[in-house]
């Protein structure tokens, strides 16, 4: 059965489908310790579903088994050499004036391209499993500590920046889970291969890997212009540089990443719109175009007041005085978080004198 369940995937267009069991994962006390530590933020979701996230049976009731599926979004370039970095958000240059969407994010959302295909899936394994049989997917979105049953299920191994690295996908992997009460023997699960690279730490423009397999997500790029609803912290504003959507920072610099191959189910989802925005654009959104350019992106979650939060900073990082005409527009805005971000922006870019 799991045979046939990983020819469906295939077919469905899935990268890789492997199985482990519903057992509750080694890490869930580290999990709790890290929620102890305050350093998951203000993602709240995170804490309240706890108990959930250490046993998946919580979840499904009688579970069995997890199927595993991983769907790659490789770029369509060959991979960044070691030592690359995947923007140049890092040091922007002076009268930039593009900013930087993290790579998975130049797609149709992600959510959208896979439920079609794991609703299928986990349709036939209903169907496989016979009268009685349930099944549960998710993608990212289930309270389930998803990169633990996938390392499990030997998908992938979790690197010290916190994320997945798969052998044969690298880092630019999304992941899916179906529970089910169906029993299905598990594949062998992934060992750690980090060894002694950690050039995931020295990447980080925050530092907020604080140790290997340590990360503080406030202090995260990717969570300070996602996760983070409120205003930025006005020391950790300079080292987003023009990144206005996530940080991929520690994930291109992953050696790994040179066996990373194109994914067939994201291929024809790609934005090409996003891969390098113009900010003075973005800045002149109203909420009406907002929502006609991004209702389809992972940009939607943030919202008009998000993005252009997140535009501001990035103009007062790479911006010259040819922006402050639009940032001035900007720091009168109806919405008080992008006008106090224009109005640092403002700032900024006086005190440099550019």
């Amino acid at each position: 059965m799991k045979q046939i369940i990983r020819e469906w995937a295939r077919e469905l267009g899935f990268d890789d489908c492997r199985v482990t069991n519903a057992d509750p994962p080694q890490s869930a006390n580290q999990f709790v310790a890290w929620i102890a530590r305050s350093w998951h933020g203000e993602m709240g979701y995170l804490a309240r579903n706890g108990d959930k996230r250490s046993d998946p049976r919580k979840v499904l009731a009688e579970a069995k088994s997890v199927v595993v599926l991983a769907t790659s979004y490789a770029p369509t370039h060959p991979a960044m050499p070691c030592g690359a970095s995947s923007s140049s958000a890092r040091v922007p240059l002076p009268g930039s004036l593009t900013g930087v969407v993290a790579r998975y994010a130049r797609f149709t959302d992600y959510h959208h391209v896979l439920k079609e295909k794991l609703v299928e899936l986990a349709k036939r394994i209903d169907q496989l499993g016979g009268p009685g049989t349930r099944s549960l997917w998710y993608v990212d979105t289930g309270p389930i500590l998803e990169r633990d049953l996938a390392q499990r299920a030997g998908v992938g191994f979790v690197g010290k920046h916190t994320n997945l690295i798969g052998r044969r996908l690298g880092n630019w992997i999304f992941l899916s889970e179906i529970l089910t009460t169906l029993e299905l023997p598990s594949d062998e699960s992934e060992r750690n291969r980090c060894g002694s690279c950690a050039r995931c730490l020295a990447a980080c423009p925050t530092q907020a890997i604080r140790a290997p397999y340590q990360l503080d997500s406030r202090l995260c790029i990717s969570y300070l212009t996602i996760e983070l609803k409120g205003a930025i912290p006005e020391e950790l504003r300079p080292a987003i540089g023009n990144r206005i959507f996530g940080c991929d920072d520690c994930l291109a610099i992953c050696p790994w990443n040179r066996f990373a191959r194109e994914g067939a189910l994201m291929k024809n989802s790609a934005q090409p719109r996003l891969a390098a925005p113009d900010l003075l654009e973005f800045l002149g959104l109203d909420e009406t175009a907002f929502r006609q350019r991004f209702r389809d992106t992972p940009i939607w979650r943030i919202r008009r007041r998000g993005l252009l939060r997140n535009v501001c900073v990035a103009l007062g990082n790479a911006g010259d005085a040819s922006v402050l005409p639009a940032l001035r527009k900007a720091a009168e805005d109806i919405e008080p978080l992008i006008a106090e971000h224009a109005r640092w922006a403002i700032d900024r870019i006086l005190t440099r004198g550019t």
